[in-house]
Formats: structure tokens, sequence, C-alpha cells
């Protein structure tokens, strides 16, 4: 299910690597697509927005604002 988070506090290719591995660690399956310039996180997974945000959240970013498609 694709879902949308805005994610603060990615500030180079290695803070949006470390997002990516961070949401692939809960679900390899996952296709991520990063736009950091607008603080984006696009997931299509089928874990909860609950687990991905808090899997976001563990590596120090901050999901300010969740939004559903």
């Amino acid at each position: 299910m694709p879902q949308q988070f805005t994610v603060t506090g990615m500030t180079c290719n290695h803070c949006e690597m470390t997002v990516q591995r961070a949401i692939k660690q809960l679900d390899a399956h996952a296709e991520v697509k990063i736009n950091r310039n607008r603080n984006l996180v696009e997931v299509d997974s089928s874990q909860p927005r609950q687990a991905l945000a808090a899997a976001i959240r563990e590596k120090g970013y901050e999901v300010t604002e969740n939004i559903e498609y």
C-alpha cells in the first residue's frame, strides 16, 4: 500500500540511504522513493504506517506529518 511520510533531518545521500535501509529492514520488498529537497519519503509496503514511522524515527529522523493516498 503506497504511503507518504514527511521526514525532517535528511541532509545528504547518507541520510537517504539510512532511511531506506531502515524501511528495507522492516520490509525487504518495500519500494522506497525519497525526495530529500521536499523531505518526502514514499513507501509502497504492506507494513503498518506506525511501524514504518517508528523505523525511521529509530534512525534519528523526525516524522512530522503522515499523508495517506
